[in-house]
């Protein structure tokens, strides 16, 4: 199947196509942390190449569904999951998927951002060169790219070889999104990228996202309404483990179907 066999040539740049189709669906999804459930018969289809925002109150279960497409809660003992996300059509919870393949075509880029104790150039090829690539013209061709694609090659480029913690919060988010694309992933996974940044840096982030979509899917978490109204192609709203409305994020917005989708909106609640 084409998720877990391609893995070479995505890595040398293969164009996305521009047909909307369903890349990732779930289907009766439950989740449990011990005896709490945490996610309730979740049953949602994820666009390819469009951004689809998750919304909703603290605890609701959004970060939760996160870490479920791309098996992060693998990582959590005592957890158990039911029902189906099939990516490309295959069930990512049978038993001959290796996680780590997985997460090499579901990236994820995380709330704060954590980029490794190494030089800007080995963070962005940390994972090229783990799935063995060696020849260096290669790995700079990578590393070019995405920090293109992420937005900071003309701000890096002169220091590649400078420690990645030696940039600006802004920055380090977007390297890390420079190393999540560098193994040409099909969809990138974002929990609040950026919640703990400053108004210049989201906006960056959020023009970023809006880019990327031509090429990659994106699943975006965050507690910002607005920001969810600004980059979202499609809204999920999660109340209590619960997906309460899914749609086009303008039907969201403008009219929504259940109360409970209208009333957070109007902020009684979260």
């Amino acid at each position: 199947m084409k998720a877990f066999e391609v893995m070479d040539e995505k890595i040398t740049g293969t164009e996305k196509t521009d047909e909307v189709s369903i890349i990732l669906e779930v289907k009766n999804l439950d989740f449990y942390y011990g005896d709490h459930q945490a996610l309730k018969n979740i049953n949602m289809n994820i666009k390819r190449n469009r951004v689809t925002a998750i919304i909703g109150p603290s605890g609701c279960g959004k970060s939760t569904i996160l870490r479920c497409i791309n098996r992060m809660n693998d990582l959590i003992k005592n957890t158990r999951v039911e029902g189906e996300i099939l990516f490309e059509g295959k069930n990512i919870y049978q038993k001959d998927v290796d996680p780590v393949q997985l997460r090499r075509y579901i990236g994820m880029v995380f709330q704060n951002p954590n980029p490794f104790p190494k030089s800007i150039f080995e963070n962005v090829v940390y994972g090229p060169k783990m799935h063995g690539i060696r020849n260096r013209e290669m790995l700079q061709k990578i590393c070019m790219e995405s920090l293109i694609r992420a937005a900071l090659w003309d701000e890096v480029k002169d220091r590649l070889h400078k420690s990645a913690l030696s940039l600006s919060g802004g920055q380090q988010q977007r390297l890390c999104i420079a190393r999540a694309i560098a193994v040409e992933p099909e969809i990138i996974l974002m929990d609040e990228p950026a919640s703990s940044l400053d108004p210049i840096a989201t906006n960056r982030i959020e023009d970023l996202i809006f880019e990327l979509k031509s090429r990659y899917t994106v699943v975006i978490v965050t507690h910002n309404m607005q920001q969810a109204a600004r980059i979202g192609d499609y809204t999920a709203f999660f109340l209590n483990g619960e997906l309460i409305e899914y749609e086009e994020t303008d039907s969201i917005f403008v009219n929504p179907k259940n109360e409970k989708t209208a009333d957070y909106l109007r902020g009684k609640f979260g």
